[in-house]
């Protein structure tokens, strides 16, 4: 009688373990779906909004460049340094503890320097900037081309208004008649009809394109020269 009751003791305990670790398993699964459809959420996009989308592919370019070679700041840390310089300009005539008559010489010279700077800022993203989203440092070493160890990328996008084409363009920055090497997709292959976005094929396909410029198999010059003149 005894060993029957422990046998039966034994039975129900490993019986509850049993159940709690399905249990355990039921709410990992559960878990891993709503991280799985919180994923999904975040990747999908209106696909009647082109800024969105663009601003869906830039990023994604470039987090695929930077798994490959290091960002360079320095040109964006001068941008911010400019628009720091036209908020304080900004800020002294707002706050500036001088009654209004009197401070008419600091509000016209605040003025003034804040639509300089943010003139400057506006040149810079339309004639220097264009359709760059991306600039890199050099890499340490690369034997099948050495122009990626003297000189930086520069990642260009292009996604014209109501066309489905999108455009990225990697070439050297820095560097006068730089060879480059381009590749053109429709928005179509990493997106469906419902807008989810398939993020690692754009990322192969951009790997690809990175391969192809660090073995220094550019593109002829007639592609080059229509990829800047676009």
């Amino acid at each position: 009688m005894a060993k029957k009751k422990a046998q039966t003791k034994d039975d129900s305990a490993e019986a509850a373990a049993v159940l709690l670790e399905e249990k355990e398993e039921d709410n990992d699964e559960e878990y891993d779906d709503d991280d799985d459809e919180e994923e999904l959420d975040l990747l999908q996009v209106e696909l009647g909004d082109m800024v969105k989308l663009k601003q869906v592919l830039d990023e994604t370019v470039s987090v695929a460049i930077l798994d490959q070679v290091e960002e360079d700041c320095r040109f964006d840390n001068f941008k911010l340094c400019l628009m720091t310089v036209a908020c304080i300009f900004a800020v002294v005539a707002q706050f500036a503890p001088i009654p209004f008559p009197d401070s008419r010489p600091i509000l016209g010279a605040c003025c003034c320097l804040y639509f300089i700077l943010s003139g400057v800022l506006q040149f810079i993203t339309t004639y220097i900037d264009k359709d760059c989203i991306l600039l890199t440092k050099a890499v340490e070493k690369n034997e099948k081309n050495t122009d990626m160890e003297k000189h930086g990328l520069r990642v260009r996008s292009q996604l014209p208004r109501f066309s489905e084409w999108y455009k990225v363009i990697l070439e050297f920055e820095g560097r006068q008649d730089t060879p480059s090497v381009e590749q053109v997709w429709s928005i179509g292959q990493f997106f469906d009809s419902d807008g989810m976005f398939d993020e690692i094929g754009l990322k192969m396909e951009v790997n690809s394109l990175y391969l192809r410029l660090a073995a220094g198999k550019y593109d002829s010059k007639s592609s080059s020269d229509k990829a800047k003149q676009s």
